[in-house]
């Protein structure tokens, strides 16, 4: 997933990847060992997807 995307619908490809990729760590959390680091991972998984959202929104116009 490191080359540029720049055309629509590979934007939504790589954004629904990562969201199916965000999807599947949660799903293999055991909450019984899940520590602050793990949460924080999380956090930022969310925070980078968001960013590219942004991005992708802004190359559009």
């Amino acid at each position: 997933m490191g080359n540029a995307v720049h055309d629509k619908d590979s934007q939504l490809t790589y954004l629904k990847a990562r969201l199916n990729m965000f999807l599947e760590v949660i799903d293999s959390i055991d909450p019984e060992s899940t520590d602050v680091e793990d949460v924080d991972r999380l956090i930022q998984m969310l925070d980078d997807l968001e960013m590219k959202q942004e991005q992708f929104k802004k190359d559009k116009h």
